[in-house]
């Protein structure tokens, strides 16, 4: 095994208990939190695998914004979260057993797999994947549409946090 390999186990080791975690805690600033370790996570497996753009990508837009806003969203409803009740239902069984049971075959279909242990072959000098993305980013053609589309739907849910955080008043 070489350290990179190593360095991949333990990584994603962390990824999956933080994923976990941040799906089984009842506190939603814990949860948050552990979203960010899940994120940044995966940008080290993109340094891993030769992906330094795609890593700041990862780190910029989801870390830094899409996990902030969902901080500050938290923080925003903090009355409506302090009145916590059981994060665990009558289900947690049978969600536990249909995981296993999808883990396992997940497992079964790999161990067939011939070319499972096999390295990718690297990309080639020749290839600028960062130029070849930035101007599938800006081309009318490409993603500019689905990209604003997005930043709309991140303010318009910034907007209904701050709706739904506003105290209600009493003559209403």
């Amino acid at each position: 095994m070489t350290a990179e390999q190593g360095v991949f186990l333990f990584i994603s080791f962390v990824i999956l208990f933080s994923a976990y975690a941040m799906v089984t805690r009842s506190n939603l600033v814990h949860a948050a939190l552990f979203l960010v370790v899940t994120l940044f996570g995966v940008a080290v497996v993109f340094v891993l695998l030769d992906a330094g753009f795609l890593a700041v990508v990862q780190v910029l837009v989801y870390i830094g914004a899409i996990a902030i806003l969902m901080i500050f969203a938290v923080m925003l409803t903090q009355d409506n979260a302090a009145k916590e009740q059981e994060s665990l239902n009558t289900n947690y069984g049978w969600a536990l057993l249909l995981s296993a049971l999808f883990a396992f075959a997940l497992i079964v279909m790999l161990g067939q797999w011939q070319d499972a242990g096999a390295i990718a072959p690297a990309l080639g000098a020749e290839r600028d994947t960062v130029v070849e993305l930035g101007s599938a980013l800006v081309s009318p053609a490409g993603y500019v549409i689905p990209f604003e589309v997005a930043s709309v739907l991140l303010l318009a849910a910034l907007i209904g946090a701050l709706v739904v955080a506003r105290p209600q008043k009493k003559g209403m």
